[in-house]
């Protein structure tokens, strides 16, 4: 069992910039992969950034060149720097985790936190 905890959310105006972070407990942080997903009112949950166990990393069109996810080992944390940030960004954003190799399908992930709002004024 993982256990997943985001945090980092917030308001900030349109152009600025967050950093989200999930911490993961209960299993060998370095055999997952992890990704971050975003719903925001009324859509579906969609995929924005996924980072695999050897750290290849893959971004959603919607966030490319905007967002950068990383994660520490030595921290069990995966992060979330999102630069640039849209009105149309605002969504609650969910950290996922899955043993295998790393998706861009939600169905895909095993695990999930409570998610993090993230409101970006205009």
């Amino acid at each position: 069992q993982v256990q997943l905890v985001e945090s980092g959310g917030g308001l900030v105006q349109a152009g600025g910039s967050l950093r989200l972070s999930c911490a993961a407990s209960g299993r060998t942080f370095s055999s997952l992969s992890m990704g971050w997903f975003r719903q925001a009112p009324g859509k579906e949950r969609e995929f924005a950034a996924t980072i695999s166990k050897g750290s290849n990393t893959y971004y959603g069109d919607s966030v490319k060149g905007r967002f950068t996810i990383s994660r520490d080992n030595a921290k069990n944390t995966v992060y979330l720097q999102m630069d640039s940030l849209k009105p149309e960004d605002t969504a609650v954003y969910y950290c996922g985790a899955r043993a295998g190799a790393t998706s861009q399908q939600q169905s895909a992930y095993d695990y999930w936190g409570q998610g993090t709002q993230v409101t970006v004024s205009s």
